[in-house]
């Protein structure tokens, strides 16, 4: 992409900025972003659905190194599709040493997704990740690297490294991450380690470097990025506190209004004359999804917007029609809420949920699901007394939480959001007892409006359609 987009798609996980979504965006000449997480577990699913359009087959029929294809179909797929009832057959879940098989399995499917996306086009596609997902990182970026992804973003922590691993990667040489590990040593350093040459049984290939954009709430983490970077930053997306999924804390001692969210302040508003200062392109998000808002960004000296709520309910998002349909009915009819769970999370970061029925946002249906961490891409590394790296995590049973140095005080109001955001999308997963993982939508505040987007009496809109209301050229003033 020699001339940068004026709009970024937000990368809303896991599974709702799929490839479609991504594929749409990209065509209309702006930049579509997949969501990077959990990317192996969904190709898992989809396969074991039956893969009904052929698209997981026909992107593994071209995923270049021999043999992995084949091993993963062997492992997962189903012809026509599991029964209704029957549980999703699970993967390991990931340490701070995957084996060959799941490395397969997480390079895969960043390959599939960026490789349908970026089909029948040759514009650029991005791809979205959370720094505080850090086990899966390395194999992910080199599954979507291998399939030719321009843009990489990360935010939910400050992403030094990446740039770096984005310039060895590309020359096909070994990468390691350092992990963030709860009690070690001060002289001690935990490290998750992926070589290309070594996966790909021989020679790595030379590749393209993405772009990186680093998605930040405040210009001290940008001046951070610019100064200890292992790499070239390429830009910044500045995310506030509206936006949905993660948001960062407020600045200094969080504090909760009456409904008990957090409280945040004109600390939190960044002054954009500092990124101005950095010469670096940077983008606004959260709130800037109108033709108006849009201008103003640019005045300002942004090259754009990053929008992500407008898209994550058109047509061709991941999340489920019902759920769709649910939004957009309260939306045209002005009771959509949008909650800013302080603890929903178990990151410990500010997480947007939508208050819906039959979701886990209501404490009663959260309180009837028997507690079960058998996903895991949330779970805190921890230093065991024997020196090696454990695992835990605040959504899982309290008595192993407890049992692995967990306070049982981190697990008040924690809830099970891996399983949540794949049920959004679909693939909930159905347990011994008869139930069935229920879905917890997150979105941005912007969930309100989104029935703005529809025609009369239409009852979805596409992702042409928010580009085209974004784009609308604004009477000047006279």
């Amino acid at each position: 992409m020699t001339q940068l987009p004026t709009i970024i798609q937000g990368g809303m996980g896991a599974g709702v900025s799929a490839w479609q979504l991504a594929q749409a965006v990209s065509k209309a000449g702006q930049l579509g972003v997949i969501a990077g997480t959990a990317l192996d577990i969904i190709l898992a699913r989809r396969l074991q659905l039956g893969d009904p359009d052929g698209a997981m087959r026909r992107a593994l029929s071209h995923f270049p190194i021999p043999g992995v294809a084949q091993r993963i179909l062997d492992a997962y797929f189903v012809p026509g599709g599991k029964a209704a009832n029957a549980p999703f057959k699970n993967k390991p879940l990931i340490g701070e040493a995957p084996n060959q098989a799941l490395n397969e399995l997480i390079v895969a499917g960043n390959y599939v997704e960026v490789f349908l996306a970026r089909e029948g086009h040759d514009n650029p596609v991005g791809i979205n990740y959370l720094e505080k997902i850090q086990v899966p990182t390395l194999p992910s970026i080199f599954g979507a690297m291998l399939a030719g992804v321009s843009f990489v973003l990360m935010g939910a922590g400050i992403p030094l490294a990446i740039p770096g691993i984005l310039d060895r990667l590309a020359e096909g040489r070994e990468v390691e991450l350092r992990l963030d590990i709860k009690g070690a040593l001060p002289d001690e350093e935990f490290k998750t380690r992926f070589d290309p040459a070594a996966f790909c049984g021989g020679e790595a290939p030379a590749l393209e470097r993405p772009r990186f954009l680093a998605i930040v709430s405040a210009i001290t983490i940008a001046n951070v990025m610019v100064r200890k970077a292992s790499g070239k930053v390429d830009g910044f997306i500045i995310e506030g506190p509206t936006a949905g999924g993660h948001n960062a804390p407020p600045r200094g001692r969080t504090k909760l209004d009456e409904a008990g969210e957090p409280i945040y302040g004109k600390r939190d508003s960044p002054d954009l004359a500092d990124f101005r200062a950095l010469e670096q392109p940077f983008w606004l998000a959260g709130g800037f999804a109108g033709p108006q808002q849009l201008c103003d960004a640019l005045a300002q000296g942004a090259t754009g917007i990053q929008v992500g709520t407008a898209f994550a309910f058109s047509n061709e998002s991941g999340i489920g029609p019902e759920w769709k349909a649910q939004v957009l009915q309260r939306s045209r009819a002005g009771e959509m809420r949008i909650f800013t769970d302080p603890i929903a999370s178990p990151t410990g970061f500010p997480f947007k949920v939508l208050q819906l029925d039959e979701t886990i946002s209501h404490a009663t249906v959260y309180a009837e699901r028997k507690r079960i961490c058998d996903l895991g891409y949330l779970r805190h590394g921890y230093r065991r007394e024997d020196g090696k790296v454990g695992w835990r995590c605040p959504s899982e049973p309290h008595k192993d939480f407890e049992r692995k140095g967990g306070e049982l005080p981190d697990t008040e109001g924690r809830k099970c959001v891996c399983n949540g955001l794949l049920a959004n999308i679909g693939m909930p997963q159905s347990r011994r007892d008869g139930s069935t993982e229920k879905p917890m939508l997150t979105a941005g505040d912007d969930a309100q409006h989104v029935a703005r987007f529809l025609a009369d009496g239409a009852n979805g809109y596409s992702a042409q359609s928010v580009i085209d209301a974004l784009l609308t050229p604004i009477p000047s003033s006279t």
